[in-house]
């Protein structure tokens, strides 16, 4: 399993890098997002992880929540078309004027979650399904959320840690 640096370095310094690599024509293995919505998605995801976009509540039920922890702590990747419960159905309506706009902005929001946590320690940050994550709780679930998706655009191996 990687270290907490090597996560962050991954969120940080590889995944944009990784999806610089892809392109509007790129297919998903799976889901129902183009390759410019999955960027998008992730700028949303990462304005929320930053704290400039913050979530309401938790919508996750309270006896839920400590399988819910654990499962950011495992090694275990997130699985094929999992659903966050608090995105709708449908993929949002694109946001950005072109691809490398949303990737100009994710890049932004990710530097942004960096020195939120960096600038502030002992910071927690509400996430809707998680719930408050603290700087290493967030380092860990965005690792694997954003593996997911650099897996599920062929980015990277499944098996690649």
């Amino acid at each position: 399993m990687p270290s907490l640096q090597e996560k962050r370095n991954f969120i940080e310094h590889d995944f944009v890098a990784l999806l610089k690599t892809g392109n509007e024509q790129s297919i998903a293995l799976w889901g129902r997002m183009s390759y410019r919505q999955m960027v998008e998605h992730m700028v949303l995801i990462f304005k929320n992880a930053n704290g400039s976009l913050p979530s309401p509540k938790i919508i996750t039920p309270a006896e839920k929540l400590p399988a819910l922890r654990e499962f950011i702590y495992n090694d275990n990747e997130l699985k094929e078309n999992t659903k966050s419960p608090a995105l709708p159905d449908e993929p949002l309506p694109l946001r950005y004027p072109s691809l490398q706009a949303a990737l100009d902005k994710l890049e932004k929001e990710i530097q942004l979650f960096m020195q939120a946590y960096d600038q502030t320690p002992g910071l927690t940050i509400l996430n809707p399904v998680f719930g408050y994550l603290s700087y290493e709780d967030a380092i860990h679930f965005q690792y694997k959320h954003t593996r997911h998706h650099a897996r599920q655009f062929r980015l990277i191996d499944s098996f690649a840690r």
